[in-house]
């Protein structure tokens, strides 16, 4: 019996290597470069730290004898699988690569993914997916849709246990929609990366209507109209980055704490200028992301679906090194009113900070819900609720700070004393009440206006009436609704105190299997 020698042994395997880095060949190579994109393993050493990326399945390949696939057998099977560091911190990834049959899903593409989330799982760290592909392997059929139900059925059990990212690098459609829709965040890419559950063929031959794919599902679509993506990018090195920033504030799972950074920013710096961003008008706009700018480290903030429900601002920051998660009303657009998707983006954004331990700081300013018959019917209720849900299921540390109008229900739903929150601080110019002064004096005063010689006159006599009595944040105060009431310069040093204060904070809840969050 001959024995092949090591040299050769050896060879045969530098080959396979080769044959596996080489995808789907130089000319479909050619052709993914000349769309803007990256090859799946240049993604992954431009994501990961240098060096840091394992392969681990580098040799699988498909078992499929359906339409002729039994004559092309991939190395790899269309995806790239393995773990590296990110900032030296372990994260498992899988890169999807389009020259490899349109880099479609099949049984084992789809075993690939899942042994690296079983991994993640196992090892508690965080994976991140790079989707580009043609969905999923017609020819794998029912195998073919198993997989994905494989990978929805683990995206769920890894919800809120460790950080899921999804990054859209092309082509997602169909089923393959679903997995980064059960996921923490969707990142996607400009001009290049596509969305959606049925394509502008499909939809032009059921419904008539004409679109084209990027109109339907590029990733300015889902940024600023669905609210289905959280952060967009201008080109493929941008996203990267992104990514990298968003995991520089979180804990690796649910178990361990977020990285303190080092900062050289006195978390008793005390900011003068604050005195003058919030005009004492109840009726004036201004920007609340110069607010939080003045507040937190460095003036950094991190922005979390910036382009979609504008009215309230939602992202990460640092207070003396130590990561939170922000929710803003934002006055200059829509006066910071609650509608049904600023509902949806915050009370969402509430359960992700809640499930990996970051404190949460709420700055309040707000008129109310949004009214009007569109609102009413398509659910502002149910929607509305899912805020109050949140913030009362919520067990980390949770700070509010007033910074003006806190009125009505909406008042409530910002992080109030009733719904939790451990301390509530107010600006000196805070107005809490029911409503604005405005449409209380109509109410309560309604009888003395109409009987006065000079109604108008009258009312407004009765509205500075009751802003003086109602519309300050001491009555409040004095019921213990509002721990403190602070001076505008003095936010970050109070904000850091409290959180200190906070930190070891431990709530008990009713045993159960889950709530039921409002739909």
């Amino acid at each position: 019996m001959a024995f092949r020698s090591m040299e050769e042994l050896c060879a045969e395997l530098q080959e396979k290597r080769a044959t596996a880095s080489a995808g789907g060949g130089e000319k479909a190579i050619a052709k993914q470069k000349a769309k803007g994109k990256g090859t799946a393993r240049e993604r992954i050493d431009q994501l990961l730290d240098p060096g840091s990326f394992v392969e681990i399945d580098e040799f699988v390949t498909h078992r499929c004898t359906n339409f002729g696939l039994e004559k092309t057998k991939p190395l790899g099977d269309g995806v790239v699988t393995g773990w590296g560091t990110i900032d030296g911190r372990k994260v498992f990834i899988f890169s999807q690569d389009f020259t490899v049959l349109g880099g479609s899903l099949g049984e084992k593409h789809a075993d690939k993914i899942c042994k690296v989330m079983d991994m993640a799982m196992e090892l508690g760290c965080p994976v991140i997916g790079l989707n580009d592909s043609g969905g999923a392997r017609i020819q794998e059929a029912v195998d073919a849709l198993n997989g994905y139900g494989k990978i929805f059925y683990r995206n769920t059990l890894a919800s809120g246990v460790i950080p899921q990212i999804s990054v859209i690098m092309g082509p997602t459609a169909g089923g393959a929609v679903y997995s980064p829709a059960l996921t923490d965040f969707i990142f996607m890419v400009d001009k290049t990366s596509v969305m959606h559950i049925t394509g502008p063929a499909v939809i032009k031959a059921v419904t008539g209507e004409e679109v084209t794919s990027e109109e339907l599902g590029g990733a300015k679509t889902h940024n600023t109209i669905s609210g289905n993506a959280h952060f967009m990018a201008k080109d493929e090195a941008e996203c990267f980055a992104q990514i990298r920033k968003v995991l520089s504030y979180l804990p690796p799972n649910n178990l361990d704490d977020a990285p303190v950074a080092e900062t050289n920013d006195p978390v008793d710096r005390a900011d003068m200028s604050l005195r003058d961003i919030v005009p004492t008008n109840p009726n004036k706009g201004y920007d609340v992301h110069t607010v939080l700018e003045k507040v937190l480290d460095n003036g950094e903030f991190t922005e979390v679906q910036a382009g979609w429900a504008k009215n309230i601002v939602t992202g990460y920051g640092r207070v003396g090194g130590r990561p939170i998660g922000i929710i803003a009303n934002q006055a200059a657009v829509m006066a910071g009113c609650l509608d049904i998707d600023a509902s949806d983006k915050a009370s969402r954004f509430i359960r992700h900070c809640d499930a990996f331990n970051l404190p949460i700081v709420t700055f309040v300013d707000v008129p109310g819900y949004l009214p009007g018959v569109t609102q009413e019917h398509n659910g502002i209720i149910r929607h509305g609720a899912k805020m109050l849900y949140a913030y009362s299921e919520a067990t980390v540390p949770m700070v509010t700070v007033i910074l003006r109008k806190a009125y009505g229900g909406a008042y409530l739903a910002m992080s109030s004393k009733s719904l939790g929150s451990d301390i509530v601080l107010a600006w000196p110019q805070a107005e809490i009440a029911v409503m604005g002064a405005e449409g209380a004096a109509n109410v309560v005063f309604r009888k003395e206006i109409e009987a006065a010689e000079n109604p108008s006159a009258m009312r407004m006599e009765k509205i500075e009436e009751y802003r003086q009595a109602f519309a300050t944040p001491y009555v409040a105060a004095e019921r213990g609704l509002v721990d403190r009431v602070i001076l505008p310069e003095e936010t970050r040093k109070v904000l850091a105190q409290s959180l200190a204060g906070l930190e070891n904070k431990r709530t008990a809840r009713p045993s159960k299997k889950h709530g039921v969050i409002p739909h």
